[in-house]
């Protein structure tokens, strides 16, 4: 298999050359928002310049849309003298650019046309534009009043007016055939986000229908070629890399996450995902990048292409905190070889390994052969027209038409009791269309009775499983400090749902079990407490009791955590400071606490005597990090459904020291990808549309496709911050 393209093309300054179907066609040349800049390609300069305006191109658009049309409306244009287009009153709010009034009492919506009532406010107007349109009192404030004179209103129109419409033999669609304006350029600028946001490839503008219909809504539009839509899509990729490099250089520690995936041409892609936790204790999942790699050295050189992608970003070795991935079958190899090479600990997906678990779990003889015959049966009634007439027939009498037969995936566990739910579901269903089907029992084999009550009790341990992983996809449980909780509860309940069961399930449930304690080495002391999900599920302060702990290892671990913050904040010293030694953090933040003693010894000639008669003050020689973590211990469990970012928000500048330790180990998710992906019985929409994107622009759409919004998002959340400080 040939390998792709090179991964980074020249940079833009050298790229100076257009392509030739923009310099010879006469189409619209792309136009970033600064029009007094040349389209393309922009010098550095311009692109530091756009970093604050790139991500307004969406909301502008509503604001550009229309001037012509709005133009006619004024002076009375259109067939018998009406118009629908926007119409404009620059006496009044600038939300009237939005609206067209319906007489005294009603008005409509340019954008959706809905007709909304109007009693001299324009109050209404206002908060239907942000809330279904998204349109905020920021852009209205930017929008500048329509000042042109009437003389601008008649040159603008002699030239609409020349501007011919131009059916071309070969396309069938309109073309315009002079200069772009304004409305030209955001649909351009539309057309490229249409491209990441949806992830459509970019020969999606030489798709006949979606030409028809562009042509249909816009005539006067030249749809732009594949090579200019790839030029403005690396100018826009450039400039949201440069603003989430700055981004990044703000995290405390990064958690990078490693996905590989294969396309549908059977190419092998690496996805290197940043995840972290921002000042504002937000927490921020980023794409840095996504290559192809040989099938063969996926996972050999794993540190290399990390390294690699880090140095890209301006990042160090050193402000990794830990690797995810989801690869466990080299994951001993790949630990060794991350932790000698780049000092990074590693983690495997937690929805991979508990599928390796699962899969391991029901693999017992008599299981495999009943879900074997249970997907016969599924086939049977896929592949036969009358038997799921008759199927549908039986359900349609009793008025249960919703449920389905489903077929499991060997990839995805949760499929496999999906199936086995629906099979019970509808046995008699089943039962009584194979009885009357004569070819039936010929063609299929039915489920003996011991193995419909196998599946019958296999579907409760099963069920259990998921209801972890419902757990587990909750927003406030998205933090690997959910994971171990989760995983005690699951060796604990399935066992007790075992002890009534039959031989087999006992099996089933014996490996999963086993399974789940070896890959977690919930059996190993020592493993446990270095456990960075464990150290986690410490810092949320809704599992900081750690019940699943003995208390022998509860105490083992604080001692741990009160070195770590020593070591922390004490950086220079090889080893742990031991208990109650001061150090050289306890003299900055606080002077030192023996001499704090000692002064306060010799100042009060008491106090001697009654440390003679109750002992000295622990607080007295305690380091402060280590009263914060003591502090922090006693301090009352939260509700699960509480989320631990909003409450270290709130409490930071209380432990601001375990603060510091949890941003680190609270950024560490328990998935190599979304757990909503991760955990899915189906593939995503993601999945299956990246999966048929050109290698030569995967990479820029996934970029542009994960990280637009989120940086807007970010962007947005720091300007109401700082409006409200100020």
């Amino acid at each position: 298999m040939a390998e792709g393209p090179p991964r980074r093309p020249p940079p833009l300054p050298q790229r100076g050359v257009k392509p030739e179907e923009e310099e010879e066609g006469g189409g619209a040349q792309p136009k970033e928002e600064l029009a007094e800049e040349p389209p393309l390609p922009l010098a550095p300069r311009a692109v530091q310049e756009e970093l604050p305006m790139v991500f307004n191109t969406y909301t502008m658009a509503a604001a550009n849309l229309g001037p012509s049309s709005r133009r006619k409306r004024e002076k009375g244009g259109g067939p018998e003298g009406s118009s629908t287009a926007l119409y404009v009153d620059r006496r009044k709010s600038k939300v009237w650019n939005y609206y067209t009034k319906l007489g005294d009492a009603y008005v409509e919506c340019n954008v959706c046309k809905k007709q909304l009532s109007f009693h001299n406010s324009t109050t209404t107007m206002r908060e239907h534009l942000v809330r279904k349109h998204s349109i905020r009192d920021t852009l209205l404030s930017q929008l500048k009043d329509d000042q042109t004179s009437e003389s601008d209103y008649s040159a603008q129109e002699n030239v609409a007016v020349k501007r011919s419409r131009q059916m071309t033999p070969e396309s069938g669609l309109y073309h315009a055939a002079s200069c772009s304006e304004p409305r030209t350029d955001v649909i351009l600028e539309l057309v490229l986000e249409m491209i990441f946001r949806d992830l459509h490839p970019l020969s999606v503008v030489k798709d006949k229908g979606f030409g028809l219909l562009v042509g249909y809504l816009e005539p006067s539009f030249t749809l732009p070629s594949p090579v200019q839509l790839s030029s403005m899509l690396w100018h826009r990729y450039n400039v949201v890399k440069q603003h989430l490099e700055r981004y990044l250089q703000t995290a405390q520690a990064i958690v990078v996450c490693v996905e590989f995936w294969a396309s549908q041409l059977s190419q092998t892609y690496l996805t290197v995902t940043a995840n972290f936790i921002d000042g504002e204790w937000r927490r921020a999942r980023c794409v840095m990048e996504t290559q192809r790699v040989h099938e063969d050295k996926a996972e050999g050189d794993l540190g290399e292409k990390l390294y690699a992608v880090l140095s890209e970003f301006g990042l160090s070795s050193k402000s990794v905190f830990c690797v995810m991935h989801d690869s466990p079958q080299s994951a001993a190899a790949n630990r060794q070889q991350l932790k000698n090479a780049y000092g990074w600990s590693s983690l495997c997906c937690a929805a991979r390994t508990l599928h390796l678990c699962i899969r391991a779990g029901l693999d017992v003889q008599q299981v495999q052969e009943a879900l074997s015959t249970a997907r016969g049966i599924v086939r049977y009634f896929q592949q036969d027209a009358k038997a799921t007439f008759s199927l549908n027939s039986k359900l349609e009498a009793i008025n249960k038409t919703k449920l389905k037969l489903v077929m499991d995936v060997g990839s995805r566990w949760i499929t496999t009791i999906e199936m086995c739910e629906s099979l019970l579901e509808l046995k008699w269903a089943i039962m009584s269309v194979l009885e009357e089907h004569p070819k039936g029992t010929a063609a299929v084999r039915n489920l003996a009775d011991h193995q419909w009550k196998l599946l019958q009790d296999l579907v409760p341990v099963m069920r259990t499983i998921k209801i972890a992983t419902s757990f587990l996809r909750e927003e406030q449980n998205a933090s690997v400090s959910s994971l171990m909780p989760c995983i005690h509860g699951i060796v604990a309940a399935i066992g007790q749902q075992s002890e009534e069961a039959g031989a087999v399930i006992k099996t089933v449930v014996g490996n999963i079990r086993s399974e789940l304690t070896r890959r977690w080495g919930l059996a190993e002391d020592e493993k446990v407490l270095e456990s960075p999900a464990v150290i986690a599920s410490f810092l949320d302060p809704r599992f900081k009791e750690m019940r699943f702990l003995s208390p022998g290892l509860r105490s083992e671990l604080h001692r741990r955590v009160k070195n770590m913050l020593s070591q922390v904040f004490n950086p220079q010293s090889p080893s742990a400071t031991p208990f109650g030694m001061p150090n050289a953090d306890d003299k900055a933040e606080g002077g030192d606490a023996g001499s704090q003693h000692k002064d306060r010894c010799s100042s009060t000639p008491s106090q001697s005597m009654y440390d003679i008669l109750l002992g000295k003050d622990p607080t007295e020689s305690m380091p402060e990090i280590h009263q914060q973590l003591e502090n922090y211990i006693v301090e009352p469990l939260c509700k699960r459904s509480t989320n631990p970012l909003d409450w270290w928000k709130n409490n930071e500048h209380r432990f601001p020291a375990v603060a510091r330790l949890s941003r680190q180990y609270l950024a560490v998710p328990a998935t190599a990808v979304l757990p909503d992906q991760a955990f899915a019985a189906g593939e995503s929409a993601l999945e299956h549309r990246r999966a048929v994107l050109a290698p030569e622009n995967l990479d820029q759409i996934l970029f542009l496709h994960q990280n637009f919004d989120f940086l807007e998002s970010m962007r947005n959340g720091n300007e109401t911050r700082n409006r409200n400080l100020r």
